[in-house]
Parts: structure tokens; C-alpha cells; sequence
């Protein structure tokens, strides 16, 4: 009998394997080879949560009505810890039991928000440079992916001229990202309220994906839900994983009108049941018990000092950046004198042993830059500035 073989579904030629799934093979195998790599690539907090936090899971993991199903929708204590959130920093009203959805992360927001707004076929607008995964799950579910610009002489902001152009008849979604990842690019009141305006205008749905106002940033907290008219029209993601140190327990949130959170929940209830409830009542306290001075020791002093050495790094490599920039990374643009990104990256990997980030993976918007993540011990980060002195100078 002739063997079956097997084939993937065709979606499967639209995407790649994500590229730090690739790239930490190669570390790994060159870190068994004893080359002991110092990754200064990937936005994983290497900090815990609050004592507190981390004490109220423990507490709650021992009672015997704490490991059952839980509902799709979230408990009321963390929808209205997530409200309260919004209320407190923000500014924004929301109504917990309506315009509030927890998420297992926001990139499960991603595929569940694609799946409730676009058909196959349908266009959604992505950043470039931007997140990857916005490109990748709207493939996967036979999206059509129309790039927009963003690019360092516009400050990493859309480009409003630019939209008007495009051929907006079948857009469905528009995702933004501010404060921006990968460029550090802070979020602008003028941008949220020029984006509202084209959302309404073209009837087309603005998901913002929110999760880094609060790292070096003690200012104003800037959210798109503060535009007037914009819960009508517009989706917000945030997320645990990077204000309050939780990136493991997979903890996000959605924010929107009540319309369009029960069409995601529609999809929701049909792919996964809620998180553990131990994990939603510590969410829960991170939220509404976390102090200011917890906030400012981990967001703000300890990633300011980090990002002291960063800048150091992007010295040695003569690469310019901009020093407003936000976030957990520090964006670098590099020396005309390499041909391609990755001739710099590979050479920092293979003789400073020391793991960067090519900005081409975010788009070729990105081809002449570097991303340095500040999710490092200094130590660590003064040891690979110490490594890449000696290979650079």
C-alpha cells in the first residue's frame, strides 16, 4: 500500500516560524557549546510581580473552590479591578460587567479580535515597523494585510496623508501601538484624536495595543478610550505582563462599548474557558494594590538605570537614536557602512556573544535598525557592553 502523506493546511505557507522561536534554537545550541550568550533581545520581565501579589496567588491556590472551570468572561472581582485600573490612570469610565473583557494575554486578543471583525478576504492595516504577530494571525485567518508607514522623520506616527490614499473600501481593522514597539515612539493625544476621527469617518475599527505606558514614564497615561467618541469606534488591549511584571501568567484585557465585546465573546466562549481564578484574584490585587512607589522602583528607576548602559551599547555601535523614546527596548538606527542589519547583529552574536534584536523583523521599515531590550540584570548589560567593547574598539 502506497504511504499517505500528509500535508499542512495552505494557510501555513503565509506564515513562518516566529523568529525568536528560530533565532533561541541557535542560542540555545551555541549556549551548549559553552558560549554563554547574553540576550539582550526579547521583552520578558526578569522582575516579580508585588510580594502581595505573588502572596494572594499562593493564598488562593490552597482553597478547595479555586481550581474548577471558570467563566469565559472573567470573575467580577478582576472586570472590576481592570475598570478601576482604567478609572485611576487613565481617566476613562468603563462599565465592568459590559466593556470589560479579560484576555490570556494579548495576543490571544489578536486572534479573537480578528476572528469577531474580519472575513477572509477583508483588509486590516498594520504598522510597519510593528508587532509581527498583528501580520501573522491576520494571514492565518485569510486577511489581507495592507501595511501602512511609520517612519523616523514622522516620529514613528501614522501617516494621515498617506491613509487617505489607500483603497480603505474593504478595511475592517486598523491596528496602532502606542506607546510604539519596537521604536519607543510615545503615545500623542493629537495622533488618538486624528485616529478616532478616521475611524468614524471610514468606518473602520482602531484596536490600540497598550501595554507600555507605565515603563520609564511618570507623566501622563495616555489611552485612546480618552477621545471622545472613541468607545464607539475603537478597541484597547492591555496587559499585566509588562506594567506589573507578569508576563507568565498571561493576563490582558480588552476595553470597548458592550456591542463589540460580546461579538469577541462569542468567539471566545467557543476556543477556551477562563483563567485559573487563583491567577485572576492575584491580577486583581496587582490592579488595585500595587503603590506608587512599587510602580516608579520597577517601571522607572530600575529600567532608567538599564537603559543608562543600552545607550552606552548603541555608543560602541555607533548607532543614533532618539532619546525620548519610551518603553522597554532602546531602537537604534545603524552606521550606513553595513550593507544589511544583520551583518552588525550577527557580529555581536557570534563575537561579542551578545543577542540583539534586527529591526527588519518588524518590517522594512525596520532594515537599518536595532532593538535592545532592557529586560536584562545590569550586570548582565554591563557585561555585554564590556563584550562588545572589546569586539567593536
Amino acid at each position: 500500500m502506497e504511504k499517505k502523506v500528509f500535508k499542512p493546511a495552505d494557510r501555513l505557507a503565509n506564515v513562518q516560524e516566529y523568529y525568536f522561536s528560530r533565532k533561541l534554537k541557535e542560542v540555545a545550541k551555541l549556549n551548549a557549546e559553552g558560549k554563554d550568550i547574553i540576550s539582550l533581545a526579547i521583552g520578558s520581565p526578569d522582575m516579580p510581580p508585588s510580594e502581595h501579589t505573588i502572596d494572594v496567588l499562593c493564598q488562593e491556590a490552597r482553597k478547595a473552590n479555586s481550581h474548577g472551570y471558570q467563566p469565559t468572561i472573567g470573575i467580577p472581582e478582576l472586570r472590576q479591578a481592570m475598570a478601576a485600573f482604567y478609572k485611576r490612570w487613565y481617566g476613562v469610565e468603563l462599565d465592568p460587567a459590559s466593556e470589560v473583557q479579560p484576555l490570556i494575554g494579548s495576543k490571544e486578543g489578536i486572534l479573537h479580535a480578528t476572528l469577531a471583525f474580519v472575513n477572509p478576504g477583508d483588509t486590516v492595516l498594520v504598522p510597519n515597523p510593528g508587532y509581527p504577530t498583528y501580520t501573522s494571525l491576520s494571514k492565518l485567518l485569510g486577511a489581507n494585510v495592507v501595511n501602512y508607514d511609520l517612519t523616523e522623520a514622522n516620529g514613528w506616527q501614522p501617516d494621515f496623508d498617506q491613509l487617505e490614499n489607500m483603497d480603505l473600501s474593504r478595511v475592517k481593522l486598523m491596528w496602532t501601538n502606542y506607546p510604539h514597539m519596537p521604536t519607543g515612539a510615545r503615545a500623542r493625544r493629537e495622533t488618538y484624536e486624528r485616529l478616532v476621527a478616521f475611524a468614524q469617518k471610514h468606518g473602520i475599527i482602531i484596536v490600540n495595543d497598550n501595554p507600555y505606558s507605565f515603563i520609564l514614564n511618570e507623566g501622563q497615561h495616555l489611552s485612546i478610550l480618552q477621545i471622545p467618541g472613541a468607545k464607539d469606534c475603537c478597541i484597547e488591549f492591555n496587559s499585566l505582563s509588562k506594567s506589573h511584571n507578569m508576563p507568565g501568567w498571561r493576563v490582558a484585557m480588552l476595553v470597548t462599548n458592550a456591542q463589540f465585546v460580546q461579538w469577541i465573546l462569542k468567539v471566545k466562549t467557543n476556543v477556551e474557558n477562563g483563567t485559573f481564578r487563583a491567577i485572576q484574584l492575584a491580577a486583581a490585587d496587582a490592579l488595585t494594590n500595587t503603590s506608587d512607589e512599587w510602580h516608579r522602583e520597577a517601571n522607572v528607576h530600575t529600567y532608567a538605570s538599564r537603559r543608562s548602559v543600552a545607550e552606552q551599547i548603541m555608543a560602541v555601535l555607533n548607532c543614533t537614536f532618539d532619546p525620548d523614546q519610551t518603553g522597554m527596548f532602546l531602537w537604534g538606527r545603524i552606521p550606513d557602512s553595513y550593507a544589511h542589519v544583520e551583518d552588525l547583529t550577527e557580529l555581536v552574536l557570534h563575537k561579542a556573544r551578545v543577542f540583539i534584536t534586527p529591526g527588519f523583523i518588524f518590517g522594512s521599515n525596520g532594515e537599518r535598525y536595532i532593538r535592545i531590550s532592557l529586560c536584562a540584570k545590569e550586570e548582565q548589560m554591563q557585561e555585554a557592553l564590556a563584550r562588545i567593547k572589546a569586539v567593536m574598539i
